[in-house]
């Protein structure tokens, strides 16, 4: 059969170390902050024909939370990738910057800065921000609907400051002593709700062509900024129904706002746990969730709804209506709606509740098994129409970055759904553009 091409990405956040995983003797957690441990793994994702690396991005730190891992620890994403972006040739390169905490003109110069290092294979992973904001403490963090108010403007000004000075103002003349045509640079004299800035942008933009951008929020708010503005998306859909259904939101939703139904890619996050055999990778699952206690687990999912589930009946199934509205903030609200969908759909015990990936792990779309398997349900999920792409987020050991890059890829090559190798230097762009579905 004739499949449609998936996009592939693969993570640079050090997923392999969450829960228990960084104790592994093989975890490399002593390399956490290494670059080179980065750009190696980058140079094996162009190898193997990956179309980019994505590198998410924390601006806060709960202290007590490093005596038991990582946590949210993180070099900055933008400069991380400027370094892979120098050690690679063909490979996108996703950063990540929000749009509550960074100002425009800021993320027009990085994002351009980018670029033109890379030649012209930068991606804008865009967010609002979900924590952080007492880092940030020159303005109020905003509720939801208001935040993508403020990342709308914010991209608006972005874009028009990457158009206020084109590289195409450049003239360079030795003999006339013009440098550059002044009269296609112009300040974009921006007065909004949120943002006043006057521009120009202060480097040459546009050599590279248009930075495509992501974006990473699958509420309600979330969705309709995508469905205007993004290029992909890359989304939280633990199950095969929850892809297809947001799928299939997001391109109605970009014909509404006059754009074709292609023009937005969906990529869900794809949590990996691989190994050799199945019985392998179920142990590498649960030597990775090792540090959850009971109790630890009813404080997560206290945590990802907002409410108190110290009550909760451990007799019966539950339904919605043993969990009320949060009566706390949350931290991610796709989080706590995938969590009460998952608990609508399968009325799950407490104990079963406490065993589910969602709530152990994390709401992704989660794989336990040999790459043969992978292979075999990514392809699955691409023949239903369900995704259009995914970025692995590999887990339990770095070895599941390895076989995702040296045995699932080359499966799904095989499977006719990879461009091929020899047409990886293709920009990011052109990629996402040029791999529409029929």
């Amino acid at each position: 059969m004739t499949r449609r091409h998936l996009i592939a990405g693969l993570s640079l956040a050090s997923t392999w170390l969450s829960g228990s995983a960084w104790r592994r003797a093989d975890s490399q957690v002593e390399r956490h902050h290494d670059v080179d441990l980065y750009v190696a793994l980058a140079q094996r994702a162009e190898q193997a024909g990956l179309d980019f690396v994505f590198r998410p991005d924390t601006v806060f730190l709960d202290p007590l939370s490093q005596a038991q891992g990582p946590g949210t620890s993180a070099m900055d994403p933008t400069l991380l990738l400027t370094c892979v972006a120098r050690a690679t040739r063909h490979i996108g390169l996703v950063t990540t910057i929000s749009t509550s905490f960074q100002e425009p003109f800021h993320i027009a110069r990085t994002l351009e800065s980018l670029q033109l290092i890379s030649g012209g294979r930068a991606g804008w992973n865009l967010v609002t921000g979900l924590e952080g904001q007492d880092n940030f403490g020159h303005r109020p963090f905003l509720e939801a609907g208001a935040r993508y108010r403020q990342a709308e403007e914010s991209l608006q000004v972005v874009q028009a400051l990457l158009r206020s000075y084109p590289d195409q103002a450049l003239r360079q003349d030795r003999s006339s002593g013009l440098y550059a045509d002044t009269r296609a640079i112009r300040p974009i004299e921006h007065q909004g709700t949120y943002f006043q800035v006057r521009g120009p942008l202060s480097l040459p933009a546009g050599r590279h062509g248009r930075i495509p951008v992501f974006q990473a929020g699958a509420s309600e708010d979330g969705r309709g900024f995508a469905a205007r503005h993004a290029d992909a998306v890359f989304a939280a859909t633990p199950t095969l129904e929850a892809a297809r259904e947001l799928r299939t939101e997001l391109r109605q939703g970009a014909l509404q706002n006059g754009r074709a139904a292609h023009d937005i890619r969906m990529l869900p996050g794809l949590s990996l746990y691989l190994a050799d055999s199945q019985s392998e990778a179920q142990a590498l699952f649960e030597q990775a969730q090792v540090h959850l206690g009971r109790a630890q687990r009813l404080a997560k999912l206290a945590s990802i709804l907002g409410i108190a589930v110290d009550g909760l009946p451990t007799n019966r199934r539950l339904g919605p209506d043993d969990f009320p509205e949060p009566l706390l903030p949350v931290r991610s609200r796709t989080h706590a709606e995938l969590v009460r969908r998952h608990i609508a759909d399968h009325r799950p015990t407490l104990n079963a509740l406490l065993e589910a990936p969602e709530v152990v792990a994390s709401a992704h779309w989660q794989i336990v098994g040999t790459p043969e398997k992978a292979a075999e349900e990514i392809l699955a999920w691409l023949d239903a129409d369900a995704i259009d792409g995914v970025i692995a987020l590999p887990g339990g050991s770095l070895g599941s970055a390895e076989l995702f890059i040296h045995a699932v890829v080359p499966a799904l090559r095989s499977a006719g759904c990879l461009a091929t190798q020899d047409s990886v230097g293709l920009g990011l762009l052109q990629r996402l553009q040029g791999a529409r579905p029929t």
